[in-house]
């Protein structure tokens, strides 16, 4: 039975009775029971969400995502198309492990990871980060950082409206100023 107040495509299935209201599961997507998601969530054509993996509200979960169990994305957060989460770092058909084998991801609040980018599960992605179409995150990184690549290195700092940082750290589009907080940047 789906949840009140949300949206399911007639070819989308939500076993979860964990999902907020508002939110929407597009023609395709899978949400296994005991997933959670947040409410005004957006979950795409052909995205997976795991039994285990939690998602807060307002997410935006584009085509073809993999969200696995032990994933945490806090609120605010956009997931490119084809961004792909890990959670075992030495997989092996033959070995199966339980979930206590798996490692434990966390995407903060506000931060954007791009199309085709894949975190490396154990990594904690920084609140308001922007990790670029493509990169592969291998490391924690930290708010507010650009990282580009493979792996992922910092190329720069990102407002929270999403824009390139000046080397100030001014955003000139919203006008915000930050400073170095030593583990990434806080509002001036």
């Amino acid at each position: 039975m789906t949840p009140t107040g949300v949206f399911v495509h007639e070819l989308g299935l939500c076993e979860s009775d964990s999902v907020g209201p508002g939110t929407r599961v597009w023609a395709f997507a899978h949400v296994l029971a005991g997933a959670v998601v947040g409410a005004d969530c957006n979950i795409c054509d052909h995205a997976f969400i795991e039994t285990g993996a939690r998602i807060g509200d307002r997410v935006t979960v584009k085509n073809a995502v993999l969200v696995w169990d032990r994933v945490t994305v806090e609120d605010d957060v956009f997931l490119g198309p084809n961004m792909v989460f890990t959670n075992d770092l030495m997989p092996r058909a033959a070995v199966k492990k339980g979930t206590e084998g798996f490692l434990a991801t966390h995407v903060q609040r506000g931060a954007t990871i791009g199309a085709n980018a894949t975190i490396i599960c154990g990594v904690t992605v920084g609140a308001q980060a922007f990790v670029g179409a493509g990169a592969v995150v291998t490391r924690d990184v930290l708010p507010h950082a650009l990282v580009v690549g493979n792996p992922a290195r910092r190329i720069g700092w990102v407002c929270e409206c999403g824009y390139r940082l000046e080397d100030e750290l001014a955003c000139v589009v919203c006008g915000r100023t930050y400073r170095d907080g030593g583990s990434g940047l806080i509002n001036a």
